[in-house]
C-alpha cells in the first residue's frame, strides 16, 4: 500500500513554491496513490466535455496536467489533440512517460498564462481549482484565452466549494453573460477519503 503522506496534506499548502516541491516530490507515486483511492473527478470531466464539444480534433489544453492522469481520460473519451501545461517540471515528465499530449509547457496558474487567445477550442482544468494551487480568478483567465464557442470544463471539490470564493466567481460570470453553464454535477471524486466535487462545463458565446 502507498505511503498517503501526499495525499493527506495536498489540501493545505501554501505559496507557490511550497506548492511545486510538494508536488515535484509526489511525482512518482502520483498516480499509484490517487488511483487506489478511487480519483473519479478525470472521467467524470471527459465525459462531460464529449457531450458539448463534438469536434473531439480540435486543439485543446489539459491545464494543470500534472502526471497526465486527465489528459488519459480526455484521451479515452476520443481527444485526440491534447496539450498540457503545469508547473512541476517533475509531474510533466511522468505526463511526457504516457504518449498522451502533443506537447507540454511550464506554466504557473498566477501568472499570464503561455498561450494565445484562440489556440484551443476547448481548455480543462481537472482537479485544479483549489485554495493554495489556483485561485478563482482563473475562471476568468481561461475565458479570455478561448475562442466564442469554446468549451472550459472544471472542478471544485469539497474543500474549493467550501471556500465559497470560486463559486461566488462562477456566479458572477454566468450572471455578466461572459459564459453559459451547460453541465453542473456533484459527484464522487476521491471516495476512498470520501471527498468528492461538482464537474462544470461552461461554454464562451
Amino acid at each position: 500500500m502507498t505511503d498517503k503522506k501526499f495525499l493527506d496534506n495536498a489540501y493545505g499548502l501554501e505559496g507557490a513554491e511550497e506548492t511545486q516541491a510538494f508536488y515535484d516530490a509526489w511525482s512518482s507515486s502520483y498516480d499509484t496513490e490517487v488511483a487506489e483511492n478511487g480519483y473519479a473527478t478525470p472521467a467524470r470531466c471527459a465525459a462531460a466535455l464529449a457531450q458539448f464539444a463534438p469536434d473531439t480534433s480540435a486543439p485543446m489544453l489539459d491545464l494543470g496536467c500534472g502526471t497526465g492522469v486527465g489528459g488519459a481520460a480526455l484521451k479515452a473519451a476520443g481527444f485526440t489533440t491534447i496539450d498540457g501545461s503545469d508547473f512541476s517540471d517533475e509531474m510533466m515528465a511522468q505526463a511526457g512517460k504516457k504518449g498522451i499530449y502533443r506537447r507540454l509547457l511550464k506554466a504557473d496558474l498566477t501568472n499570464p498564462m503561455p498561450f494565445e487567445a484562440g489556440d484551443y477550442t476547448n481548455i480543462s482544468a481537472i482537479g485544479v481549482l483549489n485554495p493554495g494551487h489556483a485561485p478563482a480568478e482563473t475562471l476568468d483567465a481561461v475565458l479570455e484565452m478561448l475562442p466564442s464557442g469554446g468549451c472550459f470544463v472544471f472542478s471544485l471539490n469539497d474543500h474549493a466549494l467550501a471556500d465559497g470564493t470560486y463559486e461566488g466567481r462562477l456566479r458572477e460570470v454566468v450572471d455578466c453573460g461572459t459564459a453559459h453553464l451547460l453541465f453542473s454535477e456533484y459527484g464522487e471524486h476521491l471516495p476512498k477519503i470520501d471527498l468528492k466535487s461538482t464537474v462544470y462545463v461552461l461554454r464562451k458565446p
